[in-house]
């Protein structure tokens, strides 16, 4: 399968789209601030070994596309990545907790990412015995 990684106990391709804003979606992520989270977004995924393939840093929310193993799930993701990003951010721009008291909301939107469609899917384990291999086999 194209684009499919491995581990030890699984072959998978999983991509998640992550969505999530600074409290009370203050425009605070600007200039040095949003750079620096970008910066600090590649290194958590990175020492995680999630891959990630698009990012975006807006004045107020940051959307992210990343590709994990199944171990993370996506709260799992959001929630690694927020708190280091806060912590190391509201270290080294005082402003930020001068402005806000945490850096990000606690909600976040997420949603899975694929090459293939929910529909096509469905309609492939619908009409597994129709499989010409699989023509007169028992079901």
């Amino acid at each position: 399968m194209a684009g499919c990684q491995t581990n030890r106990g699984a072959a998978y391709s999983l991509g998640c789209r992550l969505v999530w804003c600074p409290k009370y979606r203050r425009p605070v992520l600007v200039h040095p601030v949003a750079e620096r989270l970008r910066e600090l977004i590649e290194q958590e995924a990175g020492e995680r070994g999630w891959s990630i393939v698009a990012v975006e840093v807006m004045p107020d929310y940051v959307h992210l596309f990343v590709r994990a193993d199944p171990i993370a799930s996506p709260s799992y993701i959001a929630n690694q990545i927020k708190g280091f990003t806060s912590k190391v951010l509201r270290g080294e721009f005082p402003h930020l907790r001068r402005r806000l008291p945490t850096l990000w909301s606690r909600s976040f939107f997420v949603a899975s990412v694929g090459s293939v469609s929910a529909a096509t899917v469905q309609e492939y384990i619908e009409t597994q015995w129709e499989r010409p291999w699989r023509k007169g086999a028992v079901s």
